[in-house]
């Protein structure tokens, strides 16, 4: 028998999960330490761990987290199903307009400035295009 997938919350609660006992065990951080290191508030430590949340983390929550604690970005990424790095660097001239979209659009979630509520539309449009069925000419 085939074993369910796991949601992309079950994952990422998995990594913060290994990442707060790692950060108890080689650094004595507590919950709340963590939070003061990472510039994530302790109720969003909580809600990540509990797999408490439907949007996606923000993305500039998510490589502060793994910035304070030596974690590899990518291992985030991969948890939570995205790509596992950012925008490829390119030159200019070697960017198509595919690209050049896909990168506006994540500069966009990964902005502190943008508002949640746009975050939220951004992601919804997304998930209803990744969703549409695909028609073929003819």
């Amino acid at each position: 028998m085939a074993s369910p997938e796991v949601s992309p919350q079950m994952a990422f609660a998995r990594f913060v999960r290994r990442a707060i006992d790692d950060a108890r065990e080689e650094r004595g951080w507590t919950v709340s330490d963590l939070a003061s290191h990472t510039g994530v508030g302790r109720s969003t430590v909580f809600r990540w761990l509990a797999g408490d949340w439907q949007d996606y983390p923000e993305l500039a929550k998510v490589r502060g987290f793994c910035a304070a604690l030596d974690l590899p970005v990518t291992a985030a990424f991969r948890a939570l199903g995205l790509p596992d790095s950012g925008p490829v660097p390119r030159r200019r001239g070697d960017e198509g307009p595919v690209e050049a979209d896909v990168r506006v659009i994540l500069q966009r979630l990964a902005d502190p400035a943008v508002p949640a509520e746009e975050k939220h539309h951004i992601r919804d449009l997304l998930r209803y295009l990744a969703r549409r069925p695909v028609r073929r000419a003819g």
